[in-house]
């Protein structure tokens, strides 16, 4: 569902020597519902490839195909139309409303003009979705009540309300402790299982990647498989 084909990034020298290459030559082909994980040291360019990925950057060279679709042939409009409705994305910070309650920091992504689901059907999801991540008991609490774990479980929720088929997670864990980390690692896998959805898991934790299935490595701008110890 999702293929990079010889994809490169750079970006001009602040000293003006020319240009930094971020991303070098990335090839790769992840197929529907798999669930992969992209390991790296801060700053190796994580960000930078997801960022390309969910069509919230441009590559400098390079293809990107989505579902089969050319990303680069897409108007703003449509690559907004697929950030929204067909791509979820989970930041390392949550991000969520402070004025809204969980349950309404969930439905904002249905709020979207060209997605807009029957707000009944939306809410049941939502709720559906927040029982089952341990969140039953905290719909009509703000995000300022919750601990960080519960905050990022939020989030994972209201990426997923619209039911896209990937879903992006970028150091969804960077700001929690390891047992909350944990947790959220292998929610964000139980829920590539459960709801079909297929999962790039950014991380510098090699711990919490062995959780998916592939493993890659970026470094020096390069990705390559890593063999993990399972």
């Amino acid at each position: 569902m999702l293929e990079l084909i010889n994809v490169e990034k750079s970006y001009p020298s602040p000293a003006d020597t020319g240009s930094a290459l971020v991303l070098k030559d990335i090839m790769l082909r992840v197929e529907k519902g798999q669930a992969i994980a992209i390991v790296g040291p801060s700053g190796c360019g994580k960000s930078t490839l997801l960022n390309i990925i969910g069509a919230l950057d441009h590559p400098t060279s390079g293809r990107v195909l989505f579902d089969g679709k050319d990303l680069a042939g897409m108007n703003d409009i449509e690559l907004a139309g697929i950030r929204n409705s067909e791509i979820g994305f989970v930041f390392q910070l949550h991000h969520l409303l402070p004025q809204c309650t969980v349950l309404e920091n969930v439905l904002v992504p249905t709020l979207a003009e060209k997605n807009r689901t029957k707000s009944s059907e939306a809410k049941e999801r939502a709720v559906n979705l927040l029982e089952r991540v341990g969140l039953k008991d905290w719909l009509l609490h703000r995000p300022g009540q919750l601990s960080g774990g519960q905050r990022q479980r939020v989030a994972v929720v209201r990426a997923l309300i619209n039911k896209p088929k990937l879903l992006l997670a970028d150091e969804p864990t960077g700001s929690l402790d390891e047992h909350a980390a944990q947790n959220i690692a292998e929610l964000l896998v139980e829920l590539n299982r459960s709801e079909q959805v297929t999962l790039i898991l950014a991380t510098h934790s090699i711990k919490l990647a062995e959780n998916t299935g592939r493993v890659l490595e970026l470094s020096n701008g390069m990705l390559t498989d890593r063999v993990t110890s399972k």
